[in-house]
């Protein structure tokens, strides 16, 4: 095997690219300060008790493992920050006041998440904590749409779902709680016949709801459809009101549709959630929701919402970046000439000095201007 090849699904990332991801990442940093986020950097790998606590089994088939030869101890590469976020405002901040945190950094997993994703995604998010209100939920939704934004897509579709649906449906029946986990992943895969036959023991009521939920999705008005087909339960009643009021927020920045069968991070998550989708990917670009039961495992649970994304995957979907234009100039030790290689660059200039005897050849590039030294003067020409 040739010693420069890769393992599948990971790739290195190569100039053009680069700065299209890099442009995003510092594009959504300045925008997430500007809400007053504050930047957090957690460690590559950590401990798997600490790293996979509350996160779900998704999140743990997904974690690299390894032995750590200083303490004999399992290590944990991260495939997901949110939760060391969660464990840095439990534990290391450990503030009474609301803390808005974002974070940007590469997450691996195991196996590839779609046909061409990476296994090496590049995460950016934001969280906040200490606030139960939808307020904190309306903030992160409208931040995630303004991320997206930046990258310049304006046709965004925003999927919207809750956790609190299905759970009080559950809660109202013991032999369907007892079969969560399946009944989580046949609504999520809208599998109508398994849920026929698993539902044929529950409690009239639950298993009518249950074989509503496949069918209640599309635009806004589902929520109106839902109040007259599932039981008027007070944790019903309260998840399709904060969808609406979260749908109404983002109608006109967004084309907002609900589904109420999409359940992806149920273990996980504890309220609302979301997902973006724009043209060309068919895969959300964006995820994100309220989890406020993470911070349980460090002990100290707090009111949680926030979204991610992959720097990676949104930049692929990005038209190649135009070349900067440049400042060419001769090599040299000339104090003239350094002087004024100084004074452009400090001008923000991008200036390239050719090397004896070799071409510049460069992706991101164009010289457009070259240092010419006329009359005993270094003056800038432009190039035809």
């Amino acid at each position: 095997m040739p010693n420069w090849l890769l393992p599948e699904n990971i790739a290195d990332v190569l100039p053009s690219e680069a700065r299209k991801i890099e442009d995003l990442r510092r594009q959504m940093l300045d925008t997430f300060r500007l809400y007053g986020y504050e930047l957090v950097m957690p460690p590559l790998l950590e401990y798997v008790e600490s790293l996979l606590a509350g996160a779900g089994q998704d999140t743990d088939l997904r974690t690299f493992k390894l032995v750590d030869q200083l303490s004999g101890r399992l290590l944990g590469l991260r495939a997901d920050m949110t939760t060391q976020v969660a464990r840095i405002d439990a534990h290391l901040l450990n503030r009474d006041s609301i803390t808005r945190l974002c974070y940007a950094g590469s997450v691996l997993h195991t196996r590839p998440s779609g046909l061409h994703a990476t296994r090496e995604p590049l995460q950016i998010g934001a969280e906040i904590y200490g606030h139960a209100g939808l307020e904190a939920d309306a903030e992160i939704q409208e931040l995630a749409l303004a991320s997206v934004a930046l990258a310049g897509f304006t046709e965004v579709r925003l999927d919207m779902a809750h956790v609190g649906v299905l759970r009080a449906l559950l809660a109202e029946d013991a032999a369907a709680k007892n079969d969560e986990a399946q009944i989580t992943a046949l609504l999520r895969a809208k599998d109508t016949p398994g849920l026929d036959e698993i539902t044929r023991s529950y409690a009239p009521a639950t298993r009518a709801a249950l074989m509503a939920l496949p069918n209640l999705y599309g635009d806004v008005e589902v929520l109106a459809r839902a109040k007259d087909v599932l039981p008027a339960l007070p944790g019903i009643t309260r998840a399709l009101a904060e969808l609406a009021a979260l749908a109404a927020g983002a109608i006109g920045r967004a084309q907002v549709a609900i589904d109420l069968a999409d359940l992806r991070g149920y273990q996980y998550e504890s309220g609302a959630m979301f997902a973006l989708y724009v043209p060309g990917l068919p895969n959300a670009v964006a995820r994100g929701g309220r989890y406020d039961h993470v911070g349980e495992a460090f002990g100290r649970a707090r009111p949680a919402t926030g979204f991610s994304l992959d720097l990676r995957e949104l930049a692929r979907l990005l038209p190649t970046a135009e070349r900067k234009h440049s400042v060419r100039a001769p090599w040299g030790n000339a104090p003239e000439l350094r002087e004024k290689i100084a004074d452009l660059r400090k001008a923000g200039e991008v200036v390239i000095q050719s090397m004896p005897g070799h071409e510049n050849v460069q992706d991101e590039f164009e010289c457009d201007r070259v240092l010419v030294l006329e009359d005993g003067n270094w003056i800038l020409k432009n190039l035809g």
